[in-house]
């Protein structure tokens, strides 16, 4: 696992900065400790680094302002969505301005007709799909926690529902952003598609704000679907459990989700949301469609599930019960944690082809046995993508070290098998040790776009890359 490295700080450059901003955003600017330790905080093991203060921004024009001050006395900034993200995104390892966007919550516009809408990057996907329910549109995109959209563009997010509607990337039709000199551009316009040049949006997409900051964003809609079914199935092995997921997907069954949970998962699902399912690996699943098409794609999964060696089929289209269930998957961080009281958990994700992942799971089961362990495992493994808690005593430096040991291995194997360190959490600090061994000479190719469109290298140091100096 990466630590934290503290990088070269402008001292100079930050006093002067920190002056220029106080006057300019006023009871908008805050260097008081509470505030700025808050905005390092991260739900990782990775060390907090705080920044010198922290800024909240209401417009495009204002972020653009932050940008410049910084720029020109070479100091960095930091982008803070909603503090969610897992690899260290928002510590300031070089000191600087934490940039809030959370007060950039506006909905621009919403396209009926085109499906598609404008937000800025504050708006939280559940704030959006509130707002939509009434025009009988939604935003797929579901990373579990309430995610600031503008945090999962940067990290290019995904979730429950990307087996079916993509990942972020597949989502975002344009992007406006501040670049690192403080200029704004924005990449496309609202157009389904484009040959216009460099596809600028999906750069910006997953740079975890390394190259500008993103201050407005066009998303793809859907449909609300006629009708929504969802249905579990439990199975006697997390092998069988992945076979009935291949077989699903090779079979074009249009499952929306298809979630699994490990026997670890499903009982602390049990105990922390008061449900009773057997405590065996399970799938848990929805379909989207027409009355009669969710009830088919169920009665196909169910057959397909079943020649697995599956169980206790059960499906429902009552809302209420839906929602108890997906309520229960969403909450998992926090009912795993109760499995050992007083343990931090340290969550870590890969992703590999469909055929390599009952290996993956399996592999890392033993592996984390092996080390003594304890490491639930829940996957969005329609797409190959799985995360494990390894819940550890930090002050024990033996069982921190074989947690590092742990997901050291993750990594590796999924490489191995073809696939990448990670699915959807990003490389922030936590996983920069493996970015060069997935993706060997391109990452010198990434080095280099950082480099040409931020020299001095200010927007959000120290991720991605191996630590440099530059401001």
């Amino acid at each position: 696992m990466a630590q934290a490295i503290d990088l070269p700080r402008n001292e100079d450059g930050i006093a002067t900065a920190l002056g220029v901003l106080k006057q300019q955003f006023g009871d908008r600017f805050h260097t008081g400790q509470a505030m700025r330790d808050q905005h390092a905080h991260t739900t990782t093991y990775i060390r907090a680094q705080a920044p010198d203060a922290v800024v909240f921004p209401t417009s495009t024009q204002e972020v653009s302002d932050i940008v410049k001050v910084c720029a020109t006395h070479r100091v960095p900034v930091i982008p803070y969505g909603t503090g969610t993200s897992l690899e260290g995104h928002v510590n300031a390892p070089a000191g600087g301005i934490s940039v809030d966007l959370t007060q950039m919550d506006q909905i621009v516009c919403v396209n009926n007709e085109d499906l598609d809408c404008v937000v800025q990057p504050g708006v939280t996907r559940e704030q959006l799909n509130t707002y939509l329910r009434d025009r009988g549109l939604f935003f797929p995109i579901d990373p579990g926690a309430n995610a600031s959209l503008g945090g999962m563009a940067s990290t290019r997010a995904s979730g429950t529902n990307a087996v079916r509607y993509g990942t972020m990337k597949d989502n975002v039709l344009s992007l406006e952003a501040v670049m690192a000199d403080g200029r704004v551009i924005r990449t496309a316009q609202r157009a389904k598609k484009t040959s216009a040049g460099y596809d600028l949006t999906r750069l910006l997409i997953g740079s975890e704000g390394t190259l500008g900051l993103i201050t407005e964003i066009t998303l793809k809609l859907q449909g609300i679907p006629e009708a929504i079914s969802a249905a579990r199935m439990s199975f006697p092995s997390i092998d069988a459990a992945c076979q009935a997921v291949m077989t699903t997907i090779q079979y074009g069954i249009p499952v929306a989700r298809i979630e699994l949970m490990d026997a670890l998962n499903v009982r602390a699902a049990n105990a922390y949301a008061g449900l009773d399912l057997p405590e065996t690996p399970l799938l848990l699943l929805e379909f989207h469609g027409s009355d009669n098409g969710v009830k088919e794609q169920a009665e196909m999964f169910g057959s397909i599930a079943e020649d697995a060696g599956g169980t206790d089929f059960a499906t429902t289209a009552t809302a209420e019960e839906r929602n108890k269930l997906w309520k229960a998957r969403h909450d998992l961080y926090w009912a795993t944690l109760q499995l050992r009281p007083g343990a931090q958990g340290i969550s870590t994700d890969v992703c590999v082809p469909i055929s390599r992942l009952a290996e993956a799971v399996t592999g890392a089961q033993a592996k984390a046995e092996e080390l003594g362990l304890l490491a639930p495992i829940v996957g969005h493994v329609g797409d190959g993508n799985f995360h494990s808690l390894v819940l550890i005593d930090m002050e024990d430096a033996g069982e921190v070290a074989r947690a590092e040991e742990f997901t050291a291995y993750l990594a590796d194997e999924a490489i191995r098998m073809d696939g990448t360190c990670t699915g959807e959490h990003g490389i922030g600090q936590g996983k920069m040790p493996y970015l060069v061994k997935e993706l060997g000479a391109a990452t010198e190719y990434m080095a280099a776009i950082k480099g040409a469109l931020d020299p001095h290298n200010i927007m959000n140091p120290g991720k991605i890359f191996a630590p440099r100096g530059g401001t």
